[in-house]
């Protein structure tokens, strides 16, 4: 019974000109109104389920069925901007036992045409993104062209002469 009062105190730090009963009852009035609505906060926060990124114990919690994709890591980004713009939740996992390692991604969304789109903008994201050419290779073919141009034979010779 000692140890759980002990682990109850609390500190009160007041500022104050001149300490009086009065000023510490307003002062633990404020504490109690400041823990009654931390603890309201809380309550409400548990209510609202969370969207957009989350981990895969509080996908799996909110109870509608999850379905999981294996990604690149390089396409990580892309998904996540698709998703976050058609309000997919999701949750990604790495899978180190393979290597390289994969991601998972579970997601869910509330309704299935909203899923659908989405992964169709990926997929269309990912195909366009194969589809470009390398800027370096572009660089690199542009470099050879430039070194098959005969140029001029410059030929500098430069003689110091020592004037004294």
């Amino acid at each position: 019974m000692q140890e759980e009062v002990e682990s109850r105190t609390v500190n009160l730090a007041i500022s104050t000109s001149k300490l009086s009963a009065r000023t510490i009852v307003s002062a633990v009035k404020a504490y109690l109104n400041h823990r009654k609505n931390v603890k309201v906060k809380k309550e409400h926060e548990a209510e609202i389920p969370s969207h957009g990124k989350q981990t895969v114990k509080e996908l799996i919690g909110q109870g509608q069925g999850v379905t999981n994709i294996d990604i690149a890591k390089t396409d990580l980004r892309g998904f996540e901007k698709v998703a976050r713009k058609y309000g997919i939740d999701y949750a990604i996992r790495k899978d180190s036992s393979v290597d390289p390692p994969h991601y998972l991604v579970f997601f869910k969304a509330k309704d299935a045409d909203a899923m659908t789109a989405a992964f169709n903008e990926y997929s269309q994201r990912v195909l366009r993104k194969e589809e470009r050419p390398s800027v370096l290779e572009q660089l690199r073919k542009i470099k050879a062209a430039i070194l098959a141009i005969p140029g001029k034979v410059i030929n500098r010779e430069k003689k110091r002469e020592l004037d004294r």
